[in-house]
């Protein structure tokens, strides 16, 4: 595994790189490391404003990653404009490098640290209250499809699914960061501890039909306390569904 040691040297060379970039007009550290400093298993996270088109300096800087730091692997995850380009090094050191026209330059969260240039100011909106519990029940429905469908991977899939949107919709009701369970952990523990037992053990059919059926509940119990008047209307189908 990587040095802290060698991920701060290799942050610090990125930065000095994008400093010295002409079609780079402002940077930003991202991620853990702004809040905390991280710890010894995160990755390092920057931002880059781009004059001009992305892929020009998605090249070049593909090219630099590969040859003055080894990188044995990259692929894309777009963003709207942006391009998170994620790199894997030796020694499992993870980059991950936000290319963003400069227009659309600015944080996108609290872990942010504008390093050189302007940002301007963007709007953030989390996923909605009626998005989370959509999903939620879309997954419900599908899980049970797939369950007498004999597809047992996909109904896997779907009660996995349902079970981290019940946390995503529990986490924005308290106001935590809905996404990547980032709220779980500050949860009260009587709401995840139930969750659980909603963890698929096997692909078994019967065991499939548990786990379900304990995460239906807890996506009901959920909707009582975020809205009771619809966990009304849906708990009949719930229970049905289990």
């Amino acid at each position: 595994m990587f040095t802290v040691e060698e991920r701060d040297r290799t942050r610090a060379r990125l930065l000095e790189l994008a400093e010295a970039d002409p079609d780079f007009v402002a940077a930003a550290i991202t991620g853990s490391y702004v809040v905390d400093g991280g710890d010894e298993w995160s990755d390092i996270d920057v931002a880059f404003g781009i004059r001009g088109e992305l892929e020009p300096a998605l090249a070049r800087w593909t090219e630099t990653l590969l040859t003055e730091h080894g990188a044995i692997h990259h692929w894309d995850l777009p963003w709207g404009r942006t391009i998170y380009r994620v790199f894997l090094l030796p020694e499992w050191l993870q980059v991950d490098i936000a290319f963003t026209p400069e227009a659309d330059f600015g944080p996108r969260g609290p872990n942010w640290r504008t390093v050189f240039g302007e940002t301007v100011e963007l709007r953030q909106s989390p996923p909605s209250q009626s998005e989370l519990i959509g999903l939620c029940w879309l997954y419900a429905r599908h899980g049970r499809a797939c369950i007498e469908r004999r597809r047992p991977w996909q109904a896997e899939w779907s009660v996995s699914a349902l079970r981290d949107t019940i946390i995503a919709l529990a986490s924005l009701r308290h106001g935590y960061l809905p996404r990547y369970a980032k709220g779980a952990e500050l949860l009260p523990v009587e709401l995840t501890e139930p969750l659980e037992a909603a963890l698929v053990r096997s692909l078994d059919r019967n065991e499939l039909r548990r786990a379900l059926s304990v995460a239906l509940g807890a996506f009901a119990d959920e909707l009582d306390r975020t809205d009771a008047a619809l966990g009304a209307r849906l708990r009949p189908l719930l229970v049905e569904l289990a």
